[in-house]
């Protein structure tokens, strides 16, 4: 089936809350980072989208640490309305590790016309992250309120109690580790004037993250938020990078995807208390966007467990828009290394199509091998020693699970999510028992994925060994066009549910060829939510 793609004009309409959907082309830059534009205060500007981490944040004009040289539009400083607290935010694992610091305040943020006031978020002064080089002036978490260090130090003030303890390992390149103590604040002031509070989860609709104040005020038609990653590395892709907030994309339900529930923690875990007045609300907050999966696959070959981690700790993967790679164990990796026979620069070749897959809620779900691969650093210019192009794998290690930390033994970023479409359900996020978290997941992997790749490869060493890559700024996919290109797993001739190393044939003619458009355009109105 073949749906014409429709340009229109751009349309502004007035929305009641409850009622609110839109959909914002998302920006990439060279699929090491995705973007959308965002309006804090006065100034618009892309922040990476960030589902592995929960607070929003970007460099001010205030900054001078490693600021200096940048085209991206930077937050006015003036515009900020202190709340009286600092926040340091730090990223990455025992293998990396990278802060970004400034005073927590308040503005107006909009994002696809949803606009919400007295919004929180941290005025970075200083930092040593490449968001700025990526294109980016910084961070819209997209994660749960627990995980949120701003939350954590606003609500721990405004409460006058000391918040769980937070899990100290993250196998993302982009979640923070640690809360550091607040220091001087105006908390006691601020408390004079707040109504009195029965538990933390009681502060989610005014001192949690935009989503999460989006989802707890009910603006949104449901509360869900859905990504597609467009691919701009390799073998440039059809689809249109997009956010949808609010609804599924046109035309798709919740029985055209696979669901799988978010890993829940308990108290002693990290998790939150029960609110006195729900009791029956214990062990039902999750952290993140952490799923359990059955099942990792490796060229049709299940992969073993890791020995790294505890027996008793089930398989689950966070799924993670800020990672730019599929991170899992060391010692299952090693697995992964050996069957793609690496030579000595860690390089393999990348004509032969490989496929790691991922089962999950009973499903297999395929990365396509033109993003499993990355193409091996050149000299521009140079031929492949015996028009032979060399790769590396998209993988890296992380920290294994373990006691007091976060559970998950993998992460999906962005090579899995170039293949996915992936839906994030957010469900009630104060009373969960009755409205879980879940993610939904629909393959992206055309059954033509081998052959793409083999034609890359070919266009690559005729090209001097230079393969095709791009960046695109968002809003690529402009609010005008609204659609997105994929295929469907659910129709003929697509690799989800597969376990086969996919094929290096050519591609089918006739009606097995096909593209069908599952996005398509409707407009968010310009609200404003006032707390």
């Amino acid at each position: 089936m073949h749906l014409p793609i429709r340009r229109s004009t751009q349309k502004t309409l007035s929305r009641r809350s409850g009622e609110a959907a839109a959909v914002v082309g998302i920006g990439d830059n060279m699929d090491i980072t995705y973007n959308v534009l965002v309006r804090v205060g006065g100034t618009l500007t892309p922040l990476i989208i960030d589902t592995g981490s929960s607070d929003l944040w970007l460099v001010s004009d205030g900054c001078s640490s490693h600021c200096s040289a940048t085209n991206v539009p930077l937050y006015s400083h003036a515009s900020l309305t202190p709340a009286g607290q600092d926040v340091s935010l730090l990223y990455g694992d025992s293998r990396t590790g990278t802060h970004a610091s400034g005073p927590i305040g308040t503005d107006t943020v909009s994002i696809a016309g949803l606009s919400v006031a007295k919004q929180y978020f941290a005025a970075i002064v200083d930092t040593n992250t490449t968001v700025l080089q990526t294109g980016s002036a910084g961070i819209l978490g997209l994660g749960f309120p627990p995980i949120s260090l701003i939350w954590r130090q606003l609500s721990s003030s405004m409460l006058n109690q000391a918040m769980p303890p937070f899990p100290k390992r993250s196998g993302s390149s982009t979640e923070p580790l640690e809360v550091l103590a607040p220091g001087n604040t105006s908390s006691a002031k601020r408390q004079e004037h707040t109504p009195a509070l029965a538990s933390v989860v009681d502060t989610f609709s005014t001192l949690g993250p935009l989503l999460t104040r989006l989802v707890a005020w009910k603006i949104l038609q449901r509360p869900v938020v859905v990504t597609t990653f467009q691919r701009d590395t390799v073998s440039l892709s059809g689809n249109d990078g997009t956010l949808s907030l609010g609804a599924l994309p046109f035309g798709l339900s919740d029985e055209h995807l696979t669901w799988a529930p978010v890993r829940s923690y308990s108290l002693a875990e990290g998790g939150l208390p029960p609110p006195p007045d729900a009791p029956n609300e214990v062990r039902t907050y999750p952290l993140a966007w952490e799923i359990p999966i059955e099942d990792v696959y490796f060229d049709g070959i299940k992969l073993p467990r890791s020995t790294l981690s505890s027996p008793s700790i089930t398989l689950s993967a966070l799924v993670d828009t800020g990672n730019s790679l599929v991170r899992g164990p060391q010692d299952v990796l090693s697995h992964i290394y050996a069957q793609l026979g690496l030579d000595a620069l860690g390089t393999f070749d990348c004509s032969v199509p490989h496929n790691l897959t991922f089962q999950i809620g009973n499903k297999l779900f395929p990365i396509d091998p033109r993003d499993f691969a990355h193409p091996a650093p050149i000299v521009p210019g140079t031929v492949y020693p015996a028009e032979e192009a060399r790769c590396t794998p998209a993988l890296a290690a992380t920290d294994p699970p373990g006691v007091g930390a976060f559970l998950y033994s993998w992460s999906l970023g962005d090579p899995f999510l170039k293949s996915t479409m992936v839906a994030f359900y957010y469900g009630n996020m104060t009373r969960p028992s009755q409205d879980p978290a879940r993610v939904g997941f629909m393959s992206m992997v055309p059954s033509d994925a081998g052959y793409a790749l083999e034609q890359a490869v070919d266009e690559a060493i005729a090209n001097g060994g230079v393969f095709l890559s791009t960046s695109e700024p968002a809003p690529y996919a402009t609010a005008a066009r609204l659609v997105s290109t994929m295929t469907v797993a659910d129709f003929p001739g697509v690799t989800q549910g597969s376990l086969k190393t996919t094929s290096g044939a050519a591609p089918a003619k006739g009606p097995e060829l096909w593209i069908v458009t599952l996005i398509a355009a409707f407009s968010a109105g310009v609200l404003t939510f006032l707390p």
